[in-house]
C-alpha cells in the first residue's frame, strides 16, 4: 500500500485522555505523526511515545504557543518526510472523524488555489455544560470559501513555507492570521461539508469561560494590530465591538449618571435590547439563540480585559504567555 502523501503533527498540553483519543485517531491513517508537548506534567509525552509518534518536546525557556508548537511539529515533519504535500494539524483535545484525512487530501488534489481545507469540527459533550454548548455553536461555521480555519485544518506545506509558518510569538489567534498571509499571498482557505474533528471542551465553570473570553479579546486586540489597516481590516469589527459594549457604554452610563442623576441608569437597557436583537437573528431554537446571545453580550467585558492586557504588554512590555482555561 502506497504512503499516504500527508503527515500530521498534533500539539498538546495536560490533554490526558483527550490526547490518546487524537492520537489514536490520527495514528490509524497509516502517516507520519509527529506530536508536540508543551511542558506536559501528566504523562503526554510517554503516552505519544508508546503509540509509536515521533515526539518534540519545546524548550521550556521560551514562552508556549500554539502557533509556535505547530511550527516546531512541522519543521520535525518536513525532516521525517520531505516529500508530503500536505500536513494535517490537529489540536490534543480533539478526535478526527474517519474519512476525514482523505476527504481533505483529495479536495486539496483537485484545487490547486486553495492553501488550506477544515471541515465540521462538533463539541463531544454539548449538554454537559452551557460553555460547552456555547463552543458547539461557536463550531458552526458556513459551508465554502471562507476567510480563515481554525485550529484543526490541513495545509499545503509549500503554501506554509513560502509564508514563513505561524507567528510563533501570538498567543491566541495564531491561525486566522495565517490565513490573512495566506489569502494576501494569492491562496484560498475553504471549508468543506464534511466531519473533520471532535472537541472536547471541557468547560464546566464560568471561570473558564471567562478565560477562554480573555483569550479571544486578546486574540481581536492583536489581530486588528497586525493586519486592521485596509483593505483586511482584520478583526476590527469584532475589536471595536467589545471597547463599545464592554467599555464605552459602562463608561458612558457612569457619566451620564453623574450628569442627570439615576434616570441615566435607563440606559442599561441597551444590553437586553442587544440580545434580543441577537437572539432574534439565531438560526437555532428560541431557547439555544437567547442563551447564545445573553453569552455573546457578557463575553464583552472579558473581551475588553483581553483587549487591555494585550495593550499593556505592548506598551509597557513583559513576555505575553498562554491564557489557559482548562
Amino acid at each position: 500500500m502506497s504512503r499516504p502523501q500527508f503527515g500530521i503533527v498534533a500539539i498538546g498540553r495536560n490533554e490526558g485522555e483527550r490526547l490518546r483519543g487524537c492520537l489514536e485517531s490520527a495514528i490509524v491513517s497509516a502517516a507520519r505523526v509527529v506530536y508536540v508537548d508543551s511542558g506536559s506534567t501528566d504523562g503526554s509525552v510517554s503516552l505519544a511515545c508508546s503509540a509509536g509518534c515521533e515526539v518534540v518536546e519545546l524548550d521550556r525557556s521560551v514562552p508556549y504557543t500554539a502557533a509556535r508548537a505547530r511550527n516546531e511539529g512541522f519543521a520535525r515533519l518536513r525532516v521525517l518526510a520531505p516529500d508530503l504535500r500536505y500536513v494535517q494539524f490537529v489540536d490534543g483535545d480533539c478526535e478526527m472523524a474517519a474519512g476525514w484525512l482523505a476527504s481533505a487530501a483529495e479536495f486539496l488534489d483537485a484545487h490547486p488555489a486553495v492553501a488550506a481545507v477544515c471541515g465540521r469540527r462538533r463539541e463531544r459533550h454539548p449538554g454537559r455544560s452551557i460553555y460547552n454548548f456555547l463552543c458547539d455553536i461557536d463550531w458552526d461555521r458556513p459551508i465554502g470559501e471562507t476567510s480563515a480555519c481554525g485550529g484543526d485544518a490541513m495545509i499545503r506545506t509549500d503554501a506554509l513555507v513560502a509564508v514563513n509558518g505561524y507567528r510563533p510569538s501570538l498567543i491566541a489567534g495564531e491561525d486566522p492570521e495565517l490565513c490573512v498571509r495566506l489569502r494576501a499571498a494569492g491562496w484560498r482557505i475553504w471549508r468543506l461539508d464534511k466531519e473533520m474533528t471532535l472537541h472536547d471542551a471541557a468547560m464546566m465553570r464560568f471561570a473558564q469561560w471567562w478565560k477562554r473570553s480573555v483569550r479571544t479579546g486578546y486574540a481581536y486586540a492583536q489581530g486588528a494590530h497586525l493586519h486592521g489597516a485596509p483593505p483586511e481590516r482584520h478583526c476590527v469589527r469584532e475589536s471595536r465591538s467589545a471597547w463599545l459594549w464592554g467599555l464605552g457604554l459602562p463608561l458612558a452610563i457612569l457619566g451620564f449618571t453623574a450628569w442627570w442623576g439615576p434616570a441615566a441608569l435607563s440606559l442599561l437597557l441597551a444590553y437586553p435590547l442587544q440580545v434580543a436583537r441577537i437572539a432574534v437573528r439565531g438560526g437555532r431554537s428560541a431557547r439555544d439563540n437567547c442563551w447564545h446571545a445573553i453569552f455573546l453580550v457578557i463575553g464583552k467585558f472579558p473581551e475588553t480585559i483581553g483587549q487591555l492586557k494585550f495593550l499593556a504588554h505592548r506598551h509597557f512590555g513583559g513576555k505575553s504567555r498562554l491564557i489557559e482555561y482548562k
